[in-house]
């Protein structure tokens, strides 16, 4: 996938910081652009997830960034389909997938963001959040009942709520990537009809039944508000530092092509390489060879 390949598909996606987007006007869930054929876009998967353990590799090796995906979508959008797609080819031992669910009570007596700062990927590693710290202006938000089991006081949980959460995630992330970690976020973008489709697959077919919970059919019954509760999440936290990208998701070859070419492209910009031993290094490694050869 050239790199110039990778920045024209990626580019409609970005949500320009400083934008009001509107929600599915503004993004259109079954873009995809002029990629109209499926086995095409299956060669070009393939060769975003050839570049993408190659970048993983050396960013293992390099040792001094890292880089955190954050995925956050309605049910049946994709998330764990894409990270099985996506991250095909790289070392487990380099990637940490995180899901989170209902808060512990233990993680209700900190402040919303410390559960998740406290998986946060170390330095050569990429982190996946299934769910994020998104939660906490998305669901919290269309659920306000939620903000009961947090424990705030009184003035924590009045006036500007959202509006104090999406600066205190701001400010999390600008500190987040000051300390040398690429920030990609992607919101896999479903329409209300492809979501109706894949809950009935999920009836249909036995091998899915598993993934069918009563309360998705009720979160789709908060779907306009949970549409405003993105809009305005893509709104306010979409930050040239960590911009934002809508994935459309109601074609899930053409999801995870994007998916995987945002995340080339900002593995593509930290650029890692391998590191270069100094000249006392590459002499004991001389010294090391002649004696393996000498055995």
């Amino acid at each position: 996938m050239p790199h110039d390949r990778i920045a024209e598909l990626i580019a409609p996606l970005r949500v320009r910081p400083g934008s009001k987007v509107r929600l599915p006007k503004d993004f259109d869930p079954g873009y995809t652009g002029d990629l109209i054929d499926k086995a095409a876009g299956t060669e070009l998967l393939q060769r975003g997830v050839a570049m993408l353990a190659d970048f993983q590799s050396r960013l293992a090796a390099q040792h001094t960034n890292g880089l955190l995906v954050v995925l956050q979508a309605l049910d049946a959008a994709g998330k764990d389909g894409t990270i099985r797609h996506v991250m095909s080819g790289v070392n487990p031992q380099g990637v940490r997938v995180h899901s989170f669910k209902v808060p512990s009570a233990e993680e209700l007596d900190h402040d919303f963001l410390w559960r998740y700062a406290t998986r946060l990927p170390a330095r050569g590693e990429i982190a996946i959040f299934n769910r994020s710290h998104y939660e906490e202006v998305l669901v919290v938000r269309v659920h306000p009942e939620l903000l009961d089991r947090q424990r705030l006081p009184q003035q924590a949980r009045t006036g500007a709520v959202w509006r104090r959460r999406f600066q205190a995630i701001n400010n999390f992330e600008r500190h987040i990537t000051d300390s040398g970690f690429r920030i990609v976020k992607l919101f896999l973008n479903v329409s209300k009809e492809e979501q109706r489709k894949r809950l009935l697959a999920r009836i249909d077919r036995p091998e899915k039944n598993w993934k069918f919970s009563a309360a998705d059919l009720r979160e789709r019954g908060h779907w306009r508000q949970y549409q405003q509760a993105y809009a305005d999440m893509l709104t306010h936290t979409s930050t040239e530092h960590a911009p934002w990208h809508v994935i459309p998701a109601d074609h899930k070859w053409f999801s995870r092509i994007a998916a995987a070419a945002v995340i080339v492209n900002a593995l593509d910009g930290i650029d890692p390489q391998y590191p270069v031993l100094d000249t006392r290094a590459r002499r004991e490694l001389q010294e090391v060879r002649g004696a393996l050869e000498n055995e």
